[in-house]
């Protein structure tokens, strides 16, 4: 899928997508010029960063 793509799938602007490849913090093809993105490598990502409320806060 394209960075136009991605961000519709993950509800992000381009731009976030755009700094995530600069930074090399999630996985891509590169296909020539252009960057490509798996669905199931977007969605690992959503999961490893998704972080959990605290169940022991008592607030």
């Amino acid at each position: 899928m394209s960075k136009g793509e991605a961000a519709v799938y993950m509800g992000v602007p381009p731009r976030f997508i755009d700094r995530l490849v600069y930074q090399r913090r999630v996985a891509f093809v590169k296909v020539g010029k252009y960057v490509r993105f798996r669905p199931e490598v977007l969605d690992q990502w959503i999961e490893d960063n998704t972080i959990d409320p605290d169940e022991d806060d008592d607030t």
